[in-house]
Parts: structure tokens; sequence; C-alpha cells
């Protein structure tokens, strides 16, 4: 059974009560692949995506104390296909030999961040296939 986190005074300020409830970071990826799936169809053929794989840091632009980037830059991708690019540029990140490659593998693996793109690619919305064109 699900547990919900109530908290009567409204806002809850204390980080360590909503770090101690999150779901499990495997729920959490595909959560975030079913949202992402929400706005593909939302838009449907009127959306392209694109990544800035510029000054890689293992931490998510939104956070709030983030670590230096620690790749170099790889480029700028772009696709009609969520789930190609993000596979395209996770396979960028692994065939590189930036020094700071390891670290950053090591960040995603151990929160299981390429669930997120097999999860998108099981809902349908986008496939890990990709062809690369460089230009």
């Amino acid at each position: 059974m699900g547990k919900c986190l109530i908290h009567s005074g409204g806002m809850i300020t204390d980080q360590n009560i909503v770090w101690d409830h999150m779901a499990e970071q495997d729920i959490f990826c595909e959560s975030m692949a079913d949202a992402a799936m929400t706005v593909h169809q939302m838009f449907g053929d009127k959306i392209a995506y694109v990544n800035m794989m510029c000054n890689l840091s293992v931490d998510c632009d939104c956070c709030a104390v983030a670590e230096d980037p620690c790749m170099a830059d790889i480029g700028i991708l772009s696709s009609l296909d969520p789930v190609a690019l993000d596979k395209a540029c996770m396979d960028l990140i692994y065939s590189s030999n930036d020094p700071g490659r390891d670290h950053f593998i090591e960040r995603v693996e151990s929160l299981h961040g390429s669930h997120t793109i097999d999860a998108a690619a099981d809902l349908g919305f986008g496939t890990k296939e990709y062809e690369l064109i460089k230009m």
C-alpha cells in the first residue's frame, strides 16, 4: 500500500522528511518517462527535442549546489524522437575518452539514469534505435 505524507501546516520545510518518503529510484525514473510521454503526446508532431551536451556535470541543472562540470563539451544534438536523442547522448558519453567520463557514468548508473530511457521506450513514444548524423 502506498504512503501519503500530509502536513497540516502547509508546505513541508524539513528536507529530511521529504527525502525519507521518496519513491524508489526506478519508480521515480519511470514516472519521469511517463511525464515526458504526456508532454510528447500533447504536442505530437509540433515538437522537436534539443540536448545541449555542454558543461556536463553529474548534478542536475536544478541543483542548488551543483558540482562543477566534469566532462568537456560534446556538442548539440537534436531529434524528433526524444528517446533516440537521450540514448544517443548517453552512447556518446559511454564512448568518450574524456577524463571525467567514469565519474559521470558512475553517477548515472548509481541512480539508474538509463532506466528512464528504457521506460520511455517501453511506453512506446520513441525508440532507442537512431542514426547519428554529424554536421
